[in-house]
């Protein structure tokens, strides 16, 4: 699967803490969650701080939501400040670089552009009192909604069009590259995740994600391929890439491509 990544750190060797004797309710535990900021080479970071009493070490985690640092529940100052610091290079790089990837936001009006298959659409938003269904017109999607000047209403009616145009090409790309691999996949849904273009269950249901109607159509597919050919090889092994190399020779480049992306 595609996934982000993870950077983590092992705890210090620290003597154990008697704790065992004392009673949940005299504990003073730490919120689960917090919102943070830290100094770290040289910028004023935000972060988010969870806390849970299943973990062993630190974890640092870069998203489109920013920095998420997971630590033990009773995970000291000193430990976090110490990785967070040694860290410090790193954080950075990779938030400038979310920063430079992400998407210019959609202002939902007539006259923006919005993406379709690797290329740009015009809104054409005209106001219609009938429940007429947003189409394509060339270079122009037109929109009809009751109110022209309702963002929430156009944007409604965009997304409609993306999943119902998403469903349709998914399910038929997904048909020709099965046909190809000689799988036969269970279901083809829709997927919002915030962290994966796509996924395959083990009893063959392929999630894909609804953003990728915004892409070229060549990246579409090395999706469509990547997740059938984990019902072939459920793993990310050189027999997986074999696989996904069958049907798509180019895999290599079309995944350097995807992950420069903003999901």
């Amino acid at each position: 699967m595609l996934k982000r990544l993870r950077n983590l750190v092992s705890p210090p060797a620290a003597p154990a803490r008697g704790m065992s004797g004392v009673s949940p309710l005299l504990r003073n535990d730490p919120p689960a969650i917090e919102q943070r900021a830290a100094l770290l080479a040289g910028k004023n970071i935000s972060y988010t701080l969870k806390r849970s009493n299943r973990r062993r070490s630190i974890g640092l985690r870069i998203d489109d939501c920013g920095l998420t640092v997971s630590v033990p529940l009773r995970a000291s100052e000193k430990w976090l400040h110490s990785v967070l610091q040694g860290k410090a290079h790193w954080v950075v790089e990779k938030l400038d670089n979310w920063q430079a990837r992400k998407p210019v936001e959609t202002r939902w009006a007539d006259g923006e552009a919005i993406h379709y298959l690797g290329e740009l659409l015009a809104l054409h938003v005209a106001q219609s009192l009938f429940a007429t269904p947003a189409h394509r017109r060339g270079d122009k999607l037109w929109v009809f909604v009751a109110n022209d000047g309702d963002a929430n209403e156009i944007e409604r009616a965009v997304t409609l069009w993306y999943r119902q145009e998403a469903l349709q090409l998914f399910v038929q790309r997904v048909a020709h590259y099965a046909q190809l691999l000689d799988v036969a996949p269970r279901a083809v849904k829709l997927s919002a995740a915030r962290t994966q273009w796509g996924c395959c269950t083990a009893r063959g249901s392929v999630r894909l994600n609804i953003q990728l109607i915004k892409l070229p159509l060549h990246l579409i597919d090395y999706v469509v391929a990547h997740e059938l050919a984990h019902m072939r090889e459920m793993n990310h092994s050189a027999a997986f890439w074999k696989v996904v190399g069958s049907v798509c020779p180019d895999y290599a480049r079309l995944r350097k491509e995807l992950k420069s992306v903003a999901l």
